[in-house]
C-alpha cells in the first residue's frame, strides 16, 4: 500500500507537490513576527529566511556573549545539536551511493568485532531511524561512575562502542523508538571503519568540503556562541562532549551554512534521487521520524505542503531547519537561552505561516 511515510518521501524527494500561491514571510511581515515573539520569548540568537539556498530576510537578536556584550551577528557559530545527524546521515548517503554501505546490512558487516548475537539484528538504517533497541549505556554508566572529570580523559570510538554501546538489546530492532545517543557512536565507528579514517576526516571529505560549509565544525570554534541556561539569574551552561558524540550532536555552524547545506542536500543533486528518497521516508511515523531527522506535512496556503524539519537542542543552544520542498524555502533559527524546543518550533512555523 502506498502509505503517508512513502507520499512524504516521493513529495520531498521529486518535487510532486503542488507548487504555492503565498510563500515565506520576508520583510514587514517577517519582522513583525519576530516582534511578536520577542514580546513573549527570551529568544537571543539569529533568524535567516531564504529561497534556493538564498536570504531573503535576516534578523539578529541580543548578544552571543551577554556578559562581555558581543552583539549576535549572522556569522556567530551556534552548536546545532542534534541537526548533527541530519548531516551525518548525508555523509551515509553518499558512502551508500558509492557501495561502501548498504542500510540494511546488519552492523556486524561493518564492526566485525561487535558481538555478534545483536551485531547480527540490528542493521544500520535502525541506527539512523533511533529504532535499533541498543540502549544508552553512557547514561547509565556514568550514574553509577560519578566524574567530574570525565570529559578530559580519552577515549577512541571503539572504546566507546565498547563501554557504552554494547549492551543487551532494549526491544527487537525496529520495533520501538529510542532517542539514544548510542545510535550515533555506533554509526560513527562504521564511518571510520569503511573509510579508514577519523570521523571528522571522512565528514569533511564527504559533505563539509563539497558543500562549502566553511563554518561548520565538530569542535567550538572560535566565537562560539555562549550557552545560557538561564537569562535570570544569568547562568552559564557547559556543553562538554567527546569526539564520538558528534554524530548526534556535536557540530557548530552559522544560519548561512546551514542555509547553503538545506538548498544543496534538499534541492540540488548531491544526492541522487534514489538516496534523497532515503533520506527523506519516515521510518517511524509517530515521530515522523526519516534518516536523521524529520519530515513533516503541514497547511499553508490553504493545502498540505510536505516540510523536512530538523532540530537541535543541546545545553541552552536550540536549533530549528525547517525547509519546504515544493517552494524550496528554509528558515533557520539559532539560539542560545534554553528555550523550550516547542517554542522554537512555533516559532519557524509562524515565519513559514503555517497554520
Amino acid at each position: 500500500m502506498f502509505g503517508r511515510r512513502e507520499f512524504l518521501a516521493g513529495a520531498a524527494a521529486f518535487g510532486v507537490a503542488q507548487k504555492a500561491s503565498a510563500g515565506v514571510l520576508s520583510g514587514g511581515a517577517a519582522d513583525r513576527a519576530v516582534d511578536a515573539f520577542l514580546k513573549t520569548q527570551p529568544f537571543q540568537g539569529v533568524v535567516l529566511i531564504g529561497k534556493a539556498g538564498k536570504p531573503i530576510y535576516s534578523r539578529t537578536v541580543g548578544f552571543a556573549d551577554i556578559e562581555a556584550k558581543t552583539p549576535t551577528t549572522l556569522d556567530t557559530p551556534y552548536v546545532i545539536a542534534s541537526i548533527s545527524k541530519w548531516l551525518t546521515s548525508t555523509a551515509v548517503l553518499k558512502l551508500v551511493e558509492v557501495g561502501k554501505l548498504d542500510l540494511d546490512a546488519p552492523i556486524s558487516t561493518y564492526l566485525p568485532d561487535y558481538r555478534a548475537d545483536t551485531g547480527g539484528k540490528v542493521k544500520l538504517r535502525h541506527l539512523l531511524t533511533n529504532v535499533s533497541g541498543i540502549p544508552n549505556g553512557f547514561s547509565t554508566w556514568t550514574k553509577a561512575n560519578p566524574d567530574p572529570d570525565l570529559f578530559k580523559k580519552r577515549f577512541t570510538t571503539a572504546e566507546a562502542v565498547k563501554l557504552w554501546c554494547s549492551g543487551d538489546l532494549a526491544f527487537e530492532p525496529g520495533t520501538r523508538f529510542d532517542y539514544a545517543l548510542t545510535n550515533w557512536v555506533i554509526v560513527t565507528a562504521i564511518l571510520e571503519a569503511v573509510t579508514g579514517k577519523p570521523y571528522a576526516h571522512a565528514m569533511a571529505q564527504l559533505v563539509i568540503t563539497p558543500l562549502g560549509l566553511t563554518r561548520t565544525t565538530p569542535v567550538d570554534p572560535p566565537n562560539l556562541a555562549v550557552s545560557y541556561r538561564t537569562l535570570e539569574p544569568l547562568v552559564r551552561q557547559a556543553n562538554d562532549r567527546f569526539p564520538f558524540f558528534a554524530a548526534s550532536g556535536g557540530y557548530a555552524s552559522t544560519a548561512g551554512d546551514l542555509l547553503k547545506a538545506a538548498h544543496a542536500i534538499f534541492d540540488s543533486p548531491f544526492l541522487p534521487p534514489a538516496r534523497k528518497k532515503a533520506l527523506l521516508t519516515v521510518g517511524w511515523p509517530d515521530q515522523d521520524y526519516a534518516l536523521g531527522g524529520r519530515v513533516n506535512a503541514m497547511f499553508a496556503d490553504g493545502l498540505p505542503r510536505v516540510f523536512a524539519w530538523e532540530t537541535g537542542q543541546a545545553a541552552g543552544y536550540r536549533s530549528v531547519l525547517g525547509h519546504r520542498f515544493d517552494d524550496q524555502t528554509t528558515v533557520v533559527l539559532l539560539n542560545n537561552t534554553g528555550l523550550t524546543q516547542r517554542a522554537m518550533d512555533e516559532f519557524a512555523y509562524a515565519l513559514f505561516a503555517v497554520v
